[in-house]
């Protein structure tokens, strides 16, 4: 699979249009726009910022998982007027926009239950929409009709025919056939050949037929969550990144991150879920092969809280912190660095051998004139660091500090505790 040039290089940021502002407003999201771009913000994922069903409303708000008309906007949110100048915001400062697209269920007062055919909807013994999970406030649609595969398909054309959207996240895509995503990601890439589609799942079959760009790495996300709490060592964590490559086709972009807006909500801040880890588990999402970063909502700006899911739970303030320069310097190395870039076009991950790979990993990634050289103390202690870096010697960038270094072939050092140092060929 050949994906869009722009996505290669690409830096993702999740809005929540809910709670990034005080007024919770598209046009109030569009003022944030020139501040992500200025930060290195390639694509906008929007979360679902359709209307929300009634009946079953979870909290005051409800669900942006609920509902009840795809091709309409939250009017707590705006019009469509709102929306086409969000995005005409976005595009013509270079950016993309991206919808969350939630394809296994509706609302239950959705528009479709009263306007389409009972089959469109899994039943149970009472002839009521099935609830999944426990999701109580949403209906179950019915992949064996392949009306619902035309109806989704078309609800998708509409805002990439008539808004200009750039592409789709999948929410819970290993739900609906993978047929269904091929066919959906065949006509709408008919219609702009640089669609991207974002998968939120793992499953091994998401890349065949030109489903989808990228997937979520939720497993590596976990295990850096463990290596940070200190449950599992470095060693668990390389061997997983290596396994995922293994695991999916070279083409394969894998997302990842240390937030999202699941994480976010229902585990914590990533500040609880990271601690003194969280800078150097940062950076790992800029340097993993075959990765695309993402950046969730108040991360920006090092805004520490679990976000109420359900309620109006704003930003207090929005100014530019610590962590708002390190996301910007790690997504000019994503830009400037082709060795860092996604999918098949980066550079493999070539380990340098160290003396602590319990709690250590040092790496070179390479693509041609481009070499990035890592070293992450994954780790709560103070490692003296030693090891040989062969034919990696010699003259480089911090790429977080712009100092110039010579590293040497035997190189010898204390790191201390989750510290990290990233080196950039001039």
């Amino acid at each position: 699979m050949i994906h869009s040039e722009w996505s290669y290089s690409a830096v993702l940021y999740e809005m929540n249009v809910r709670q990034l502002t005080a007024e919770g407003t598209l046009a109030a999201a569009a003022r944030r726009l020139e501040f992500l771009h200025d930060l290195g913000v390639d694509i906008i994922w929007l979360m679902p910022i359709y209307p929300i069903g009634v009946e079953g409303r979870k909290g005051t708000l409800g669900s942006y998982y609920s509902i009840s008309d795809y091709t309409a906007v939250n009017p707590e949110m705006g019009d469509m007027a709102d929306f086409d100048a969000f995005v005409a915001r976005a595009h013509a400062l270079g950016m993309k926009v991206i919808l969350d697209w939630v394809a296994n269920h509706t609302a239950r007062d959705a528009r479709w239950i009263e306007q389409k055919p009972a089959d469109w909807y899994e039943r149970d013994e009472n002839s009521s929409p099935r609830v999944p999970w426990d999701w109580t406030d949403t209906a179950k649609l019915d992949y064996s009709n392949r009306d619902v595969w035309r109806g989704q398909i078309d609800a998708m054309r509409f805002w990439v025919e008539h808004h200009g959207v750039d592409g789709f996240r999948c929410d819970m895509a290993m739900l609906v056939p993978i047929e269904f995503w091929q066919q959906a990601s065949a006509e709408l890439r008919a219609l702009r050949s640089d669609l991207f589609m974002l998968a939120e799942a793992e499953e091994d079959n998401l890349f065949e037929g030109g489903a989808f760009d990228a997937s979520y790495q939720w497993g590596i996300h976990h295990l850096m969550c463990d290596v940070a709490k200190g449950t599992r060592r470095v060693w668990d964590l390389r061997d997983a990144i290596y396994a995922d490559m293994a695991r999916y086709p070279a083409e394969a972009m894998r997302m990842s991150f240390t937030s999202n807006h699941d994480e976010n909500s229902w585990s914590g801040s990533e500040f609880e879920r990271f601690g003194d880890a969280l800078e150097v588990m940062t950076a790992l999402t800029f340097l993993m092969p075959r990765t695309i970063p993402l950046i969730y909502t108040g991360q920006e700006v090092g805004y520490d809280h679990s976000f109420a899911f359900f309620e109006r739970d704003p930003l207090p303030h929005y100014k530019p912190t610590r962590q708002s320069e390190v996301y910007r310097r790690l997504a000019r190395l994503k830009h400037t660095q082709p060795a860092l870039a996604a999918g098949e076009r980066g550079g493999d991950m070539v380990e340098i051998d160290n003396n602590a790979k319990d709690c250590m990993m040092t790496f070179v990634r390479e693509r041609g004139r481009s070499r990035v050289v890592a070293m992450l103390n994954l780790s709560p202690w103070t490692i003296h660091a030693d090891f040989h870096t062969g034919g990696y010697a010699g003259e480089y960038l911090d790429a977080m500090t712009c100092e110039r270094i010579v590293l040497p072939e035997h190189f010898e050092c204390d790191i201390l505790p989750w510290h990290y140092r990233i080196l950039v060929k001039p």
